[in-house]
């Protein structure tokens, strides 16, 4: 296809509809056990929406970054499906994944195995292709990034250690962004090359510290450290992995690099609080790699700098330096430094290095340490042997339980409620709601419904009381809910679930209110009726007039079954208010959208409603007309004889609607509802002189109908009409009577 060229809507739906339920599928295979129920509809959902998509045959698809593609064609990256599907693929290493006809469930389980798999297990085995050509099955085709040619592109055969080429940056952003960062193969290679180059850790070291500035330019320290820190963690983790003998060489390079920093940003380094062993071990490490030249060129630098001693570098040297003979060689080592800097010359030197030797020297952490303290430390290594050789507590499995997933989620979910009933300033109930906005959509799309339901019901209970805090912020919350790709995850799954689930769904959905119509609307609206249209057509209906104007899009659908969906609705919400939206279904040229249409109007009693089908039968002819009468007395439904009864008084009985009425009396009698005699017994009293045939017409239509419906009403109007009618009237009446018996 040429560039421009666009998806058909058939295939744009199709790949929407798979992006979804892939992603849905990949949620659930990480939050839940394969062998759960909503695993086991989350793959059987994707297995449908592939064989809509496919029909049988062949479907590639091709992956970027930003949104998929069908031979070059692009989707829509707008629809947030698309594009997150298309990342999830993408960072797996795909570039194309193809579906050869129907994929057994097996297949799409293997598959959702091979997405959940950790990056560098992935890449180890050889990328997803490789591990899909083993493990795999065949009406699934996977092609993947071809890692020989990304490190063919890069120049010369064995990279510099700290060329600024993709792999450096993708390792300093890494860094920079998230101590928890992820390493493939080449970054880790990387990392070992850089780990051997003095020069090389300084600058990676630079380069993820240089961010950590304030507006003003000032360097953070404390961040700066933090992020020195996790290069430094990153190094030794790698090297301790792929070279263990080389860790003292590593620790040495590591103390040398350190010399080339900002010395506040050493000091912050070695006195850093981070909680993570591998910190402290970087710093244990660091301390002991320090010689006392090194030990002695940072001191000096820090002083020089600072102009004095500090108690955070006094700590720092003591830590370094804890034996009285290194301290004062080092001391000696640190003047003959300073001796040779301005610092060093100035005429005040001698008294502050006096006042900083005494204070290295004599440092003492006692003042800082009671001996409870102290003993406390000293005793840590006891005591944890002591409580690892005692007998496990009764409680104990209860007490993991507590700390199970499902357990942490409702905490997590009463929290939140609990913070929105206490809340007392506006702005702040505002903020919790959209948190709980989040977390709904987040529950909805696990399928933790139940627990979905507790946060919606807090919303609802909170948006529907007058005067509450925060009550409008709850009520948009709710309303966003409902229109949320995370709902209409959780639509798309209602024909799958069962009757208990269903029930805590459908509670949910009713909390949220009418803003889920729209979604709901969607699985309502089908060529054949299946449970799922059944379900969702009872919430919209459940919703009364509120329903009615967020029907409009299904009524404007150009598919027959979806405008045939609305009128149904809308017929029997029977409302004066759908009339609007009824009466252009009246002219579709589908007649079973038409037909629709009428059955609706005519249970509206409303003077609308009844203007609206006289004007159809006044222009219908033969069996048109008699597709429109039939279509509404079919159902025998009492709601339709107001609105016969309105026709007739409307229209002109001898005039041009003759024919009309006619019918309309014949439609009261197939109805067989004694509300209709009224109108008939108005009906056979019509006079006119020289009416001629048509009052006689008329007479009988309405005579014949009354005996039809039968009924003491009815016997009772006939009895009178006898008595108190015309001649001709009376004449009927006997005549139908003796007929009839």
């Amino acid at each position: 296809m040429s560039e421009g060229t666009q998806l058909s809507p058939e295939l744009a739906r199709g790949l929407l509809q798979l992006a979804r339920a892939l992603l849905a599928a990949a949620r659930n295979w990480t939050l839940y056990p394969p062998e759960h129920a909503i695993v086991g509809a989350s793959v059987a959902r994707v297995s449908d929406a592939i064989r809509e998509s496919t029909l049988g045959a062949i479907v590639s698809v091709g992956i970027t970054p930003n949104t998929l593609l069908v031979e070059n064609a692009p989707a829509d990256s707008t629809q947030a499906a698309i594009a997150e599907a298309a990342a999830l693929l993408h960072d797996r290493d795909l570039l194309r994944i193809s579906f050869v006809g129907d994929v057994p469930e097996r297949a799409l389980r293997s598959f959702l195995r091979l997405l959940a798999l950790d990056a560098d297990e992935r890449r180890r085995l050889g990328g997803p292709a490789q591990i899909w050509a083993i493990d795999g099955d065949p009406s699934i085709a996977l092609e993947q990034i071809e890692y020989e040619k990304v490190l063919a592109r890069e120049e010369g055969a064995v990279p510099e250690p700290a060329r600024r080429d993709d792999v450096w940056r993708s390792i300093v952003l890494s860094i920079v962004t998230t101590q928890q960062a992820m390493f493939d193969e080449h970054a880790q290679e990387r990392l070992v090359a850089i780990a051997g180059s003095v020069p090389d850790i300084g600058d990676l070291a630079t380069a993820v510290s240089a961010p950590r500035c304030a507006l003003d330019g000032s360097p953070m320290l404390t961040s700066q450290a933090a992020a020195v820190l996790a290069a430094y963690r990153h190094l030794a983790g790698i090297v301790s992995v792929k070279a263990p003998d080389r860790m003292a060489e590593v620790m040495n390079n590591l103390a040398a690099a350190s010399l080339q920093l900002d010395p506040h940003v050493v000091v912050q380094i070695m006195n850093t609080t981070d909680a993570q062993e591998s910190s402290a071990q970087i710093v244990t490490g660091l301390a002991s790699a320090f010689d006392d030249t090194k030990v002695a060129q940072l001191l000096a630098t820090a002083l020089a700098l600072d102009g004095r001693a500090s108690d955070r570098l006094a700590t720092i040297f003591n830590t370094i330096a804890p034996d009285e003979d290194r301290k004062r060689r080092v001391l000696t080592l640190t003047r003959s430094l300073l001796n040779e800097t301005d610092f060093g010359r100035a005429g005040n030197f001698q008294t502050l290095w006096s006042s900083t030797e005494e204070l290295l020297v004599s440092y003492n952490e006692t003042p800082f340490v009671s001996d409870m303290y102290r003993t406390a430390l000293d005793e840590v290594g006891t005591r944890a042997e002591r409580m690892a050789a005692a007998e496990l507590p009764a409680e104990l499995p209860e007490w993991m339980t507590s700390l199970g997933q499902d357990n942490v989620r409702a905490l997590s979910v009463q929290m939140l409620i609990d913070m929105l009933t206490i809340e007392s300033d506006a702005k702040r109930a505002g903020e919790i709601a959209h948190d709980m906005e989040a977390l709904a959509e987040d529950l909805l799309m696990a399928g933790a419904y139940q627990d979905a339901g507790a946060v919606i019901a807090a919303l609802s209970a909170r948006g529907s009381s007058t005067n509450a805090i925060g009550r409008d912020a709850c009520r948009q919350a709710l309303d966003r809910v409902g229109q949320s790709p995370a709902l209409m995850e959780t639509l798309s799954l209602v024909d799958d679930l069962d009757e208990d689930t269903w029930e805590t769904v459908r509670g949910l959905i009713v909390k949220i209110g009418p803003s889920t119509v729209t979604a709901l609307s969607a699985v309502a609206a089908t060529e054949r009726e299946t449970r799922a249209s059944q379900r969702a057509s009872a919430i919209i209906l459940a919703f009364g007039k509120g329903a009615i104007s967020r029907l409009a899009p299904l009524v404007g659908d150009e598919r027959w079954f979806a405008q045939f969906t609305g009128a149904t609705l809308l017929g029997a919400i029977g409302s004066a208010e759908v009339v609007p939206l009824l009466q252009p279904l009246l002219r579709k040229s589908d007649p079973r959208v038409a037909r629709a249409a009428v059955v609706a109007l005519g249970k509206i009693d409303d003077a609308a409603a009844a203007r609206a089908v006289q004007t159809v039968l006044r222009a219908a002819t033969g069996d048109l007309r008699k597709t429109v009468i039939d279509a509404l007395v079919v159902e025998r439904d009492p709601r339709v004889v107001p609105l016969l009864s309105r026709v007739i008084a409307e229209s002109a009985p001898l005039g041009v609607d003759h024919v009309v009425v006619v019918e309309m009396v014949d439609a009261l009698a197939k109805v067989g509802c004694d509300t209709a005699v009224p109108t008939l017994v108005t009906t056979s009293r019509v006079k006119r002189f020289f009416g001629g045939k048509k009052v006689k017409v008329l007479k009988e239509h309405a005579v014949d109908a009354m005996v039809r419906i039968g009924g003491t009403k009815a016997a009772a109007a006939l009895d009178d009409l006898a008595l108190s009618g015309d001649r001709a009237l009376r004449r009927i009446v006997a005549q139908k009577r003796r007929s009839v018996s």
